[in-house]
């Protein structure tokens, strides 16, 4: 996956144009090496892990595409440069924890929190957790919140994990948005798939949402087993296809949502349960098979 964006603030697209805006082309970082026939590119590998180590995540992916000799230093994600960055941008409680378990190296767990649920596009009732992963939802009353993914996808495929914490309540969707959709509204709801900005499957009766409307049941079979609190549910987003499937366990649930749009679409979550909480993992390219 090409470097995207930092994810602080708001919500941005990972497409075409994060590639190009790491492009080396008329960097420092490209001046600096002279292609790699300069002098850094020709530093020793562990004075170059020393320097990169003081750098910040975009500093780093912009300096993989400086020359095949610092590509190559990077290139081992579990290296010393990527374990003292994630130490750095990572809470304690999301390293030691079991949060990112199915994330084994430190450049997969960076890039995890880079697409986590944003703290700054999201209902004013939720807030995100110390450890940047699990939102919280406040006790208010008569409102359903949600929250979307800090970098949404206009292009490629993406997976990622979801889980809640605490009770579904009446209504617990997962799904995707796109930038208009809303995030907050009155009462309890299926926020998101209430409008066509949204697709959603509530994991409380197991209907798939959009524009309003139930678009059936999900996954399509005979007394289909009921979400389980704790349980992870794997998303897969295919943007070449334009369509939107779901996992759980090692069981692929088949295909929910097809003939998406050309656009940029988020991961989000809506809940209407005060106190519960739902965590979101992004895992990067989904594997086949």
């Amino acid at each position: 996956m090409s470097g995207a964006a930092g994810g602080g603030g708001g919500s941005s697209c990972l497409g075409a144009a994060a590639a190009a805006s790491c492009s080396s082309t008329g960097s420092p970082y490209a001046a600096a090496a002279g292609g790699g026939a300069g002098v850094a590119g020709r530093l020793p590998a562990r004075v170059l892990e020393h320097v990169f180590s003081y750098l910040e995540l975009t500093d780093l992916m912009r300096c993989s595409l400086v020359c095949w000799h610092w590509n190559n230093i990077l290139a081992d994600e579990n290296s010393e440069v990527w374990r003292s960055l994630c130490s750095r941008t990572l809470g304690d409680e999301a390293l030691r924890s079991d949060i990112l378990c199915n994330l084994p190296t430190y450049k997969g767990k960076l890039k995890a929190f880079q697409h986590a649920l944003s703290s700054h596009d999201c209902s004013r009732n939720v807030y995100v957790k110390k450890n940047g992963f699990t939102l919280h939802r406040n006790p208010i009353a008569q409102s359903t919140d949600g929250a979307r993914g800090k970098i949404g996808f206009s292009e490629g495929r993406h997976a990622w994990e979801i889980w809640w914490e605490g009770p579904l309540g009446t209504v617990a969707v997962i799904g995707i948005a796109t930038k208009r959709a809303q995030m907050q509204c009155q009462g309890y709801v299926a926020l998101l798939g209430s409008d066509d900005q949204s697709w959603g499957w509530n994991l409380v009766d197991n209907n798939l949402l959009h524009n309003g409307e139930v678009n059936g049941n999900f996954p399509q079979c005979n007394n289909a087993p009921k979400y389980q609190i704790g349980e992870r549910i794997r998303v897969i987003l295919d943007m070449d296809d334009k369509t939107l499937a779901f996992e759980r366990g090692f069981e692929f649930l088949g295909v929910a949502f097809r003939g998406l749009p050309k656009t940029c679409l988020f991961p989000a979550v809506s809940a209407v349960y005060g106190n519960t909480e739902v965590t979101m993992v992004y895992l990067g390219k989904p594997l086949d098979g």
